[in-house]
């Protein structure tokens, strides 16, 4: 049987959206009913009730109409897409209408201090280019942030450069074009990077015109061609986001004034394997703690620390940009007084971005409107802390004269001037403006309050004229006003009293008076209310239509906030300011790690990289901080492209084009890739993507493979980024035969982390020091971690022997009996041996089988042709020892070409 009222009208109103859930306004409560009841109930642990409608009954669950936004930020962050449902006036009664469908990136009111960006990504389809690798078609981005206005476009060449971008903003939702939406393997790496939502636009808004029209519509006919768009896709991607957050009905495409678009060549490209490996926003176990933003951030507004991550994952390439912040920096690094006493004044300011954006949706209540008073008041509050000090002649003054002052203080005085200073929650009761504010308004609060002294001084009246006691007058919902007489005198009251209620100890009454005089404060108090809400809907909208100057008032204090943070970390820990050159070498002197160094006594360390020192190989230890001493020279580069200062003695720094890096990788079976394969993948990404401007850092590679393959592999690596690319590298190697590369190879040079050993201990130094490590540590390691003291002693026994090449006993083998082997090197094999000395066999097979081990060929075995003798008489007369890695292994080769064409 079809449900009728009001929960038929919310499932009439379910098949009108695709959203998961509904909500429905019912007077003060918002309404969930039948499976969103139960849902809702579930996931947020609310009470489900039943609610009868036609002989049937449906699950209920409710919350108070102003307490939903909670509600629905658990519900979206959980993934599910809400629709809303508002009620409002008809000549029957109330009814119903979506208003709005909350989605992750169109949330607005919401309490998560960080950017909430809504992604599109767009990329032309096989029928528009088939012949094309998908791995290199142009991607077009857009990022809408509707809880601040902001709105970013680009175009990219490549899947790669896609996913950094993504990666980068790390939108809570993402809107993919036809194509995009169709290729799994790009989705799946979306879904393993980002914690975002997928959802499905309409695809007739990524059509090219519709697109574009959407756009001029929303920024104006040239804002496309003024800010430099000039790819199709970029627009595609843009138009859809803006048709996107119309259809949700969000209400905030307003606060979108301006198209900011932006291009890869104007940062530094960081793809999102080397954001996650340097641990910008988040450590490798993904919290925040610990990670460079987490370490650099003494912001004191919201607005200032998103805009700090912002410089964090987008380094610029910039150079007088760069300079005008390090010189903000430095500025305020040195003046401690004047740095705290901007500081003080930003504390406690409000998102002027995000008050801009509720105020144009209309969901700004008073208390929003107060927080925007009270914020552009510290717009000349921060220039009086700037002017008469140190700062005053640094780049701060410019950025506080950037925003329209003179607006900016009329619009704050207006709002001074306006709102109460406790206004109610709601915006429909009343309470909301100063006396004086408006004259039909006076009127009627004078009205109103005339009433309410008639009220308040009514049962002094009563008392003195009738000569009662125990008199009082007081208002509910049941009974309206009424006057209150305690039973031992309600016999004595006048005739024109008219009871209508008996409580156990007293009796209420009412009067014709009384009851006019109810009528008269309920018709004010309406007409205060109606009126007061038309005002401020007035008032709201004159704010909304600064939006635009808001923002910019806005971003000019996070700025501030920002500098201020990079200048208090640079102060407290004695950073120094970098000096920047484009191009130019890479000279740190006494360099540490930004974050290591705040957590443990750090051991500084010197880099020198320029083009006739461009390629380091590093070795040493395990343990011993290769890894650490490469990030922190990634890290050093970075903070310099943010325009910070750098944790070191002094440092100068030439401006890179990107920052790539493979570290280790862990499994990823479920996606099917092995650590072999993530390993190569990431390689190929480097080789492919920098430039001889760009910065390497390559912490092992090859090692995922048999030994032979991975050093081939990282042997031909380092000659392509040599010969080819160019690019500043450091290679951090357990291959030690890598390090003969030095000798050929003009560029490559050799540095270690030093390590001393004494009578068997050994002593981690971490300095890094010029020329090759003699010796790896790898079982003094597996000591350290804790490997049972047996395992450990065997293993330096079986170390030592094979290192002398004498035979090693193999323990516990099937026979019962010791087998004696030794590791032959130049095959990669376990061979067998009767004595330390002895004459040596394959294990497992006999003496004719491998060929014997002494000089001439068993007698009963098969003669070897000339050529093969004279391989093997080469071998014989070389020195091992003494010939350099190089040379043996092209020996090697040339032996093996020698005998496969025989």
């Amino acid at each position: 049987m079809t449900a009728t009222g009001i929960v038929g009208e919310f499932l009439s109103l379910k098949e009108e959206t695709d959203a998961d859930l509904l909500t429905m306004q019912c007077g003060d409560f918002y309404e969930f009913f039948a499976e969103d009841a139960e849902t809702v109930g579930r996931e947020l642990d609310l009470k489900v009730s039943q609610k009868s409608s036609h002989g049937s009954s449906y699950p209920m669950a409710g919350v108070p109409v102003d307490d939903l936004t909670p509600y629905l930020k658990a519900l979206v962050e959980r993934g599910y897409r809400v629709a809303v449902a508002d009620q409002y006036e008809t000549d029957d009664g109330h009814a119903r209408r979506i208003s709005r469908v909350v989605t992750p990136g169109t949330l607005l009111e919401t309490t998560d201090a960080e950017a909430q960006y809504l992604a599109g990504v767009v990329r032309a389809g096989p029928e528009e280019s088939p012949t094309s690798d998908p791995a290199d078609a142009e991607y077009g981005l857009a990022f809408a942030d509707v809880t601040t206005g902001r709105f970013l476009v680009t175009a990219v060449e490549s899947t790669a450069d896609a996913h950094a971008e993504l990666y980068r903003f790390g939108p809570v939702e993402l809107v993919p074009g036809p194509a995009v939406r169709n290729d799994e393997r790009f989705l799946s790496r979306v879904r393993e990077d980002l914690d975002a939502t997928l959802s499905l636009a309409d695809p007739d808004a990524f059509a090219p015109g519709r697109a574009r029209h959407t756009v001029r519509e929303q920024f104006g006919a040239g804002a496309l061609e003024s800010v430099g768009v000039d790819s199709d896709r970029a627009v595609q991607a843009a138009g859809a986001v803006l048709a996107y957050v119309a259809e949700t009905g969000a209400g905030v495409r307003e606060s979108m004034t301006r198209l900011e678009a932006y291009h890869a060549g104007d940062h530094v490209e960081l793809d999102a394997t080397t954001q996650r490996n340097l641990e910008l926003t988040e450590t490798m176990q993904g919290g925040r703690s610990g990670s460079l933003l987490d370490t650099l951030d003494h912001t004191v507004t919201s607005p200032g620390g998103r805009l700090l991550r912002e410089w964090v994952t987008r380094p610029r390439r910039d150079r007088d940009e760069l300079d005008r912040r390090l010189d903000a920096v430095e500025a305020l690094a040195s003046a401690a007084l004047a740095r705290e006493r901007v500081r003080d004044t930003l504390d406690g300011g409000y998102d002027l971005e995000r008050l801009a954006s509720r105020a144009v949706s209309g969901s700004a209540d008073a208390h929003a409107l107060l927080s925007v008073r009270d914020t552009l008041a510290l717009l000349p509050a921060v220039a009086d802390a700037i002017e008469g000090t140190e700062l005053a002649d640094s780049p701060l003054a410019e950025v506080i004269r950037r925003p329209d002052r003179e607006t900016a203080a009329s619009l704050h005085d207006e709002l001074a001037d306006t709102l109460a200073e406790d206004p109610p929650k709601t915006v429909t009761q009343g309470g909301l403006f100063r006396k004086g504010y408006d004259d039909e308004l006076d009127a009627i609060i004078d009205d109103h309050e005339a009433a309410r002294e008639w009220l308040d001084t009514l049962a002094d009246r009563e008392k003195r004229e009738h000569g009662l006691s125990h008199v009082t007058v007081d208002r509910n919902k049941t009974d309206g006003y009424y006057v209150q007489v305690g039973k031992s005198v309600a016999d004595q009251v006048p005739e024109h009293y008219r009871e209508i209620k008996t409580l156990k100890n007293s009796k209420r009454f009412v009067t014709e008076e009384l009851e006019e005089r109810e009528r008269e404060i309920l018709r004010l108090e309406e007409a205060r209310g109606d009126l007061e809400y038309d005002l401020f809907g007035d008032l709201r909208e004159r704010v909304a239509d600064h939006a635009e100057l808001l923002q910019d008032v806005g971003r000019t204090l996070a700025e501030i906030d920002a500098l201020a943070s990079l200048a208090t970390h640079a102060a407290s820990q004695n950073w120094v300011r970098p000096e920047l050159t484009d191009p130019g070498p890479l000279d740190v002197t006494a360099g540490r790690h930004p974050v290591v160094e705040t957590t443990t006594d750090f051991v500084p360390n010197d880099l020198r990289m320029d083009r006739q020192r461009g390629f380091l190989i590093v070795t040493g230890p395990n343990m011993s901080g290769k890894s650490t001493y490469m990030r922190q020279s990634a890290l050093i580069v970075l903070l310099a492209q943010i325009g910070s200062f750098v944790p070191a003695d002094a440092a100068t720094v030439g401006l890179v084009d990107g920052i790539y890096t493979r570290v280790g990788a862990l499994d990823e079976l479920a996606q099917g890739r092995s650590t072999f394969m993530v390993e190569m993948q990431e390689l190929s990404n480097i080789l492919h993507s920098a430039t001889e401007e760009s910065l390497v850092i390559l912490d092992e590679v090859g090692r995922g493979t048999a030994t032979y393959d991975g050093i081939s592999i990282a042997w031909a690596a380092t000659e392509y980024l040599h010969n080819h690319v160019r690019a500043k590298t450091l290679f951090a190697t357990h291959y030690h035969e890598l390090t003969g590369l030095a000798e050929h190879l003009d560029r490559v040079h050799n540095v270690h982390v030093a390590a001393d050993e004494r009578d068997g201990d050994v002593t981690f130094l971490r300095t890094v020091e010029d020329g090759a490590t003699d010796r790896s540590y790898g079982i003094h390691v597996a000591d350290l971690a804790g490997v049972p003291g047996p395992v450990v002693s065997r293993a330096r026994t079986v170390l030592d022997r094979l290192r002398d090449e004498k035979a090693v006993e193999a323990k516990g083998g099937g026979s019962g009996e010791p087998v004696q082997a030794v590791f032959d090197l130049s095959s990669g094999q376990f061979a067998g041996a009767e004595s330390d000395g002895g004459q040596v066999t394959e294990v497992g097979g006999s003496d004719a089988e491998s060929g014997g081990g002494s000089d001439d060929a068993p007698a009963d075995g098969p003669a070897l042709d000339p050529e093969t003798e004279r391989v093997l008489a080469e071998l014989r007369g070389t020195d091992v020892n003494e010939t350099p890695p190089v040379e043996l292994m092209a020996k090697v080769q040339a032996w093996q070409e020698e005998l496969d064409a025989e």
